[in-house]
C-alpha cells in the first residue's frame, strides 16, 4: 500500500509526500526526524492522503498534486474544512521506537 499525502503547518505552508507507511512518515515529522523542509517550516499536520496498491500511480498522483496549490487545498477543504490534524485517526504511535 503506498500513501500520497499532504501535510500543513499551521501557518498554512502545505507539504506533498509519498510514502508506504504513513502512520510512521507523520510520526517522523512530528518529532522532528525528518531534516529537511518539513522539519524547517514546522510542517507535521496531516490534512489529506489517498491510498494506493501501485507504486507507479501513486508517484503519478504526488506530481500532479504538487503543481496544485489552490487544488491541494480544495481535496481537503470539504473534508477536512477546519484543518485538523488526521494523523489523530491513525492507529498506535511510533514515538517509542523512533525515540
Amino acid at each position: 500500500m503506498f500513501f500520497v499525502y499532504i501535510l500543513a503547518s499551521l501557518s498554512g505552508t502545505l507539504y506533498v509526500g509519498l510514502i508506504d507507511d504513513l502512520r510512521r512518515r507523520v510520526e517522523e515529522h512530528k518529532l522532528g526526524l525528518v531534516d529537511s523542509f518539513t522539519k524547517k517550516y514546522h510542517v507535521n499536520r496531516l490534512m489529506y492522503y489517498e491510498t494506493f496498491h501501485d507504486s507507479k500511480i501513486a508517484e503519478n498522483r504526488e506530481l500532479q498534486i504538487k503543481k496544485w496549490r489552490e487544488k491541494k487545498i480544495a481535496l481537503f477543504a470539504n473534508s477536512n474544512p477546519r484543518w485538523e490534524d488526521l494523523s489523530k485517526q491513525l492507529s498506535g504511535s511510533y514515538k517509542d521506537v523512533l525515540m
